[in-house]
């Protein structure tokens, strides 16, 4: 399918995308993911064939792309302004390139229908693009990415436009679309939630280089970065030294018991993970372990779906099930990894 190969690419003296390698198989949706600036996009329009690469190769099936336009290398995309074609109606926007691609009108007819079907747009034939609503033109150009029967979808922040319910629930249906067409996908985007919801595995990009990938399981379990954790929200990251006793580390915050396999040094400075456990008990109780305990008073709390943002005076902040009182000292059940 398809295989990146070592792809590097400059601009203006500027790396933009630093050997970048993976590959993609049949069926599978990989998400990009990464800040604004990481590459991504570049990425996207140099397998798309938009761009060249200025070192490494662009494979399908084990055949170099690097001589194959654009337009035949029977890659669909979607980008988040739509691009669609406003003086057509929905049918002709969707069957454009079976045009192109010189369909007789009997299938552009029956494909148009069975893809404008597939995105719950049918009876939507005769529509002016213009009068429909942002969802429906995303639709819209998805339906157009899929009636050639791509072999790649390719999708840069295709929902960013989109108001947050109505981008959760085209997410959904993304993915379902995706898994019951077994066509492989590469999905653009900044938004984690996003990443983790449609992607079978995740690709991490800091300034041009992958940093991490794995699902979205592992990515949220086991990061391997301070980077990654403070990227993703994952908790606070905070730095200790390590201690003379076994798995303990020193920090502002107090003495943690860590459990960690990279085999530092008594002395060496680390980075640390804290993630809540859970609240402080009622008052004048102690926690049954101290040792991985964070206090500190409750400066605000900010209500966050089925959540609390707490933060506290020592600049730490932690998300708890249950809201505390503004001003009360509270104790915070932590769990602590080593990042490095």
């Amino acid at each position: 399918m398809l295989e990146i190969r070592g792809v590097s690419k400059r601009y203006e003296a500027r790396p933009l995308l630093q050997n970048i390698s993976f590959s993609a198989d049949v069926g599978e949706t990989i998400c990009l993911l990464g800040p604004s600036g990481s590459g991504k996009s570049t990425l996207l329009r140099v397998i798309a064939g938009l761009e060249p690469p200025d070192a490494g190769q662009i494979l399908w099936e084990g055949n170099d792309l690097a001589a194959v336009p654009p337009h035949l290398r029977d890659f669909g995309l979607v980008f988040q302004d739509y691009a669609l074609f406003p003086h057509l109606n929905v049918s002709d926007n969707v069957a454009f390139g079976l045009r192109m691609k010189n369909w007789k009108p009997a299938e552009i007819k029956s494909r148009t229908g069975e893809v404008l079907a597939l995105v719950n747009l049918h009876g939507f034939e005769n529509r002016k693009v213009t009068d429909l609503s942002g969802g429906e033109q995303q639709r819209v150009a998805l339906a157009r990415a899929l009636a050639p029967h791509p072999r790649l979808l390719m999708f840069d922040e295709p929902l960013g436009a989109l108001d947050r319910a109505l981008r959760e629930n085209l997410l959904g249906e993304l993915r379902g679309i995706l898994h019951r067409t077994r066509i492989p996908a590469l999905y653009v985007t900044h938004d984690q939630e996003e990443a983790f919801t449609i992607a079978d595995r995740v690709l991490l990009l800091h300034d041009g280089q992958i940093v991490q990938e794995g699902t979205p399981a592992d990515i949220w379990s086991r990061p391997n970065s301070a980077w990654t954790a403070q990227f993703l929200g994952l908790g606070n990251v905070i730095e200790g030294v390590v201690t003379a006793g076994k798995g303990r580390v020193d920090t502002r915050f107090g003495v943690f018991d860590v459990k960690c396999g990279h085999g530092h040094m008594a002395g060496e400075r680390v980075r640390l993970l804290v993630r809540p456990l859970g609240a402080d008990p009622p008052e004048g109780r102690k926690t049954t372990n101290a040792a991985n305990t964070i206090r500190g008073r409750v400066l605000d709390v900010i209500f966050q779906q089925d959540r609390f943002k707490v933060t506290l005076d020592n600049d730490l902040c932690f998300f708890l099930k249950d809201e505390p009182r503004i001003g009360k000292r509270i104790e915070v059940r932590v769990k602590v990894e080593c990042l490095a």
